[in-house]
């Protein structure tokens, strides 16, 4: 009977473990797509805007980028009208414009990287440091303020503010004996003026990234630190830099990705006669040669915007494939 009994026992055991088994292998098997969609069909729902957004007016127009290998003709139409090659692309690389406007683009273009992008880490840094909570949120408010403020007023305040007759810059610089520049027609300032106040118009507000970081630090390690005897230059250092730092690199990628990009409003608007020798960029050349030319030249234009666009693309992969080699943190 006990043989009888333990032989049932070991049956029922083996029968149990193979229906556990049986169901641990169904639940690993991977759940199929439409069946997890469906699952959480009323995410998908709130995607759905944000999806037809993008389908529209980012896919859609990319069927337009063959206007670059042709001799585009609104009569004829985009399939209608000859193919041409490379022959945009080599126009525009033997023209006269072309060294200028790679040179002007650029030298903006890192001059705003270079100032513009440890500012907001310092800011967040120093704001993070301060003990008083109400000082901190005042100086906070007043530098993110100016990022609700369009290009449009930002470049009339400058004007404003530069004008050689009423200007309060010349007029303070009057005043005290000092013969003021020409801000916004002299070239060598045109860099300086459209740099700096973008820092002052959107360092207050790439801060708030930084600071959402740094207050997940948690408090212990700066008390720790404090016992070590570590200062407050240390502690920013070896403490809240790290923390900051994937965000950081990520930010640093997609600006080096967009370094041909320089703010085509803002270069527009401050651009003059002038300082045309620094201000025409290539954004600006694209909208005079496609749109404001007497004969629009849209597959010439179109080639330039394509060449600017697959730089910064080989940019951001070169970029980040060094940030996942040195930092272990990229965008992918």
């Amino acid at each position: 009977m006990l043989n009888t009994n333990d032989g049932t026992a070991s049956t029922d055991s083996a029968h149990k473990g193979g229906a556990a088994s049986e169901s641990t292998i169904r639940s690993n098997r991977p759940v199929p797509l439409l069946k997890r969609m469906a699952r959480s069909w009323q995410l998908y729902v709130l995607l759905l805007p944000s999806l037809i957004w993008l389908v529209v007016f980012a896919y859609l127009p990319m069927y337009g980028l063959q206007i670059a290998f042709r001799e585009f003709n609104p009569m004829q139409g985009i399939i209608d009208s000859p193919w041409v090659g490379l022959a945009q692309f080599e126009r525009f690389f033997e023209s006269n414009n072309f060294v200028p406007l790679l040179w002007n683009t650029i030298a903006l273009a890192l001059y705003e990287l270079i100032a513009g992008f440890p500012i907001p880490i310092v800011l967040a840094l120093a704001l993070n440091a301060l003990r008083q909570k109400y000082l901190s949120r005042s100086v906070q408010l007043i530098t993110y303020a100016p990022n609700f403020l369009s290009v449009v007023v930002v470049v009339g305040i400058l004007m404003m503010i530069l004008d050689p007759q009423i200007g309060v810059v010349h007029q303070v610089l009057g005043a005290l004996g000092i013969d003021a520049p020409q801000f916004l027609t002299d070239p060598g300032w045109f860099r300086h003026v459209f740099v700096w106040s973008g820092i002052w118009q959107t360092a207050g507000f790439s801060a708030i990234m930084y600071l959402a970081a740094l207050s997940s630090v948690p408090p212990e390690l700066h008390e720790a630190a404090k016992v070590d005897g570590a200062s407050l230059f240390r502690r920013m250092v070896h403490i809240d830099l790290p923390s900051i730092m994937p965000i950081a690199v990520i930010l640093l990628i997609l600006s080096v990705g967009n370094i041909l990009n320089t703010g085509f409003e803002k270069v527009l608007l401050l651009q003059n006669p002038l300082n045309l020798t620094v201000s025409q960029v290539i954004d600006t050349y694209v909208y005079e040669v496609g749109l404001k030319s007497p004969i629009p030249q849209f597959s010439y234009a179109t080639a330039i915007g394509l060449f600017k666009s697959i730089v910064g693309l080989i940019l951001l992969l070169a970029v980040n494939f060094f940030a996942n080699k040195t930092t272990k943190s990229g965008l992918f």
